[in-house]
């Protein structure tokens, strides 16, 4: 084996194994067994230092180098932003399982875009419902990207131009179509992709493993789907900060500790009385403070 040692990043874990990317070359390699010692789990996105092999015995896998953020909900490390996947039908759209998802990425400091598929299932005046909210969000920050009829030309190629130099993760709720995307984004990939299942309203997951691929000059994951998502690695202390619209004007609130619920001159709570934050967003922010709490939610008919 030879004693040289190189740097470069996982973009696959199969079995035990870690295929390790380094100047267009793929090493595999197994992690050494003082890594186990340590606790510590090498997982896709992480950059590691390895040994390669010599042929006759494999290539090492030596450190693992400090991650800028994980997900352990797909294991993937170094995330630069992420593109959630939200379906207008087929399982329906959710305002609240979005935010569910921002507030979770917003907690890994992961940048996110939004993505709307299946738009050509619902009716023109849903769509326009959809749409209009998916602006709301373009002006907090989360650029939204969709197309009538789907996957249009123009709309993938903006999208195309947001991966150059960053790791791209594709996720959302089962069936929303993040592989069917993928596919359209990457041409010759062909990921399996499922149907929904219509007594369930949710997709078959179609991706069992988190596998980076290349393209327009960054990378991008594929990663299993979720039926639902509980709010993660999230507390009553920093549920407020998980909203940036929210972090923007708190400062204006009389109290420094407002958690913008019943507290007096609540700047947040005035913008949603004037329009300037989304009345649905924070009906969600009380519902998620609610069962953080232990109690029973306030669900918002519609």
């Amino acid at each position: 084996m030879s004693d040289e040692q190189k740097t470069g990043r996982i973009i696959r874990q199969i079995s035990g194994y870690f295929d390790i990317a380094v100047d267009g070359q793929i090493f595999r390699t197994r992690a050494r067994g003082n890594l186990r010692q340590r606790k510590v789990s090498p997982v896709v996105g992480d950059f590691a230092r390895f040994t390669p092999g010599d042929g006759a015995t494999l290539a090492a896998l030596e450190e693992v180098l400090p991650r800028t953020n994980l997900l352990e909900r797909p294991p993937v490390a170094n995330i630069d932003q992420a593109l959630l996947v939200v379906a207008a039908a087929e399982p329906d759209f959710s305002l609240n399982l979005l935010d569910r998802f921002l507030v979770y990425l917003e907690g890994q400091q992961i940048h996110a875009g939004i993505y709307l598929t299946k738009t050509d299932l619902v009716s023109a005046s849903r769509l326009a419902g959809i749409t209009q909210a998916l602006a709301g969000y373009a002006a907090i920050g989360y650029a939204s990207f969709h197309s009538e009829p789907p996957f249009g030309s123009a709309t993938l190629a903006a999208v195309r131009r947001t991966f150059a130099g960053r790791l791209t993760i594709f996720t959302g709720q089962t069936g929303a179509g993040k592989s069917t995307l993928l596919n359209h984004l990457v041409p010759g990939l062909e990921l399996a992709t499922g149907e929904i299942s219509k007594a369930l309203n949710r997709g078959r997951h179609t991706t069992r493993t988190t596998e980076l691929f290349a393209t327009d000059g960054g990378l991008v994951a594929d990663t299993p789907g979720f039926s639902s998502l509980n709010l993660l690695d999230v507390t009553l202390d920093n549920l407020r900060d998980r909203f940036p619209e929210f972090v923007a004007v708190a400062g204006d609130c009389k109290f420094r500790s407002c958690q913008h619920l019943a507290e007096p001159k609540c700047a947040v709570k005035a913008a949603v009385a004037a329009g300037t934050i989304m009345q649905s967003r924070y009906d969600n922010y009380v519902q998620f403070h609610q069962e953080l709490a232990g109690q029973r939610p306030t669900y918002i008919k519609k």
